[in-house]
């Protein structure tokens, strides 16, 4: 069956008819897949009655996966690949997660605005985000156009951000929340990391806004004026206009470019629904210091 892609309002993100994750995709059809990335950013897959190794095999045709996820407690795993990201309320049991469990208290950092692994050497590509069990209200997830929220910069703004360097960190945007109980492992695990503010995205060619929650820093600024200009810009790039917002139906898969986009998670009653959702991330191809301007 051929692919038909939908757009979505806004129309950064598109719903793609006639795909089967369950098998090896047919040929030219992961071609035909990144090219509609790179056109749209935010792919959903409705009705992908897919288990993890599924989800795997469909990631790899993009690229190389993530070695590990970036949590706490890693030794609590409920899922069977390391490199899954389980973003979900459930304990290694799969019960809910206890109000004070330190997985609960440092996944809301989810609600805020990021960009997968923006605070790693080698940020995230894709990532691709599967619904098992989904609760019955809330806990959508929000999605921001970076590519038109540069386009709607004037000039002389994007000339003063165009060379800037910010540093990322999971230490900066849990701190957003009062979140600082992290032991010397994890705080050196990490350690923030510079990446550009500005990028040309390589499949479009259009520049883009690389912000995140996770930016603590300004190269060469002091600490107030960077964080004030990066307040700034986010509100900027979130303004209705450029964000959808996805409402999760079981067995939906959505695939998103971090390289210019943001989203968030919004709350849901995690303390009465279970939630069962399981990403895979792929690696970008080389640090954002080393991309083209």
């Amino acid at each position: 069956m051929a692919l038909k892609f939908k757009s979505l309002h806004p129309a950064f993100a598109a719903e793609v008819e006639g795909a089967d994750l369950r098998a090896p995709l047919p040929p030219g059809q992961a071609a035909e897949i990144e090219a509609a990335m790179d056109r749209f950013a935010v792919l959903v897959f409705p009705g992908q009655d897919i288990d993890d190794d599924q989800q795997m095999a469909f990631g790899l045709n993009y690229g190389l996966m993530e070695a590990e996820t970036a949590t706490v407690d890693v030794h609590k795993r409920r899922l069977k690949h390391a490199q899954m990201n389980d973003i979900s309320n459930l304990d290694e049991s799969g019960q809910l997660l206890a109000a004070d469990d330190r997985r609960r208290m440092f996944n809301l950092g989810n609600q805020l605005w990021h960009s997968d692994s923006s605070f790693k050497a080698i940020p995230a590509k894709y990532s691709l985000l599967h619904g098992r069990v989904v609760t019955p209200e809330g806990g959508e997830t929000e999605f921001a156009d970076m590519r038109a929220a540069w386009d709607a910069l004037p000039p002389r703004q994007q000339e003063k951000l165009r060379d800037l360097v910010c540093e990322h960190s999971l230490l900066f945007s849990r701190a957003q929340l009062g979140f600082a109980e992290f032991t010397e492992e994890e705080r050196a695990k990490f350690a923030p990391v510079p990446q550009r503010l500005v990028r040309r995205h390589p499949g479009s060619d259009r520049l883009s806004l690389y912000l995140a929650s996770h930016i603590g820093r300004i190269q060469g600024w002091m600490v107030p004026e960077a964080l004030a200009l990066i307040r700034d810009l986010m509100e900027h790039a979130t303004q209705r206009e450029f964000v959808y917002s996805h409402a999760w139906r079981r067995q939906d898969l959505v695939m998103w470019d971090n390289r210019c986009t943001m989203h968030r998670g919004r709350p849901f009653e995690d303390r009465q629904f279970p939630r069962d959702m399981r990403r895979v991330t792929l690696m970008d191809s080389r640090p954002t210091l080393e991309q083209a301007a």
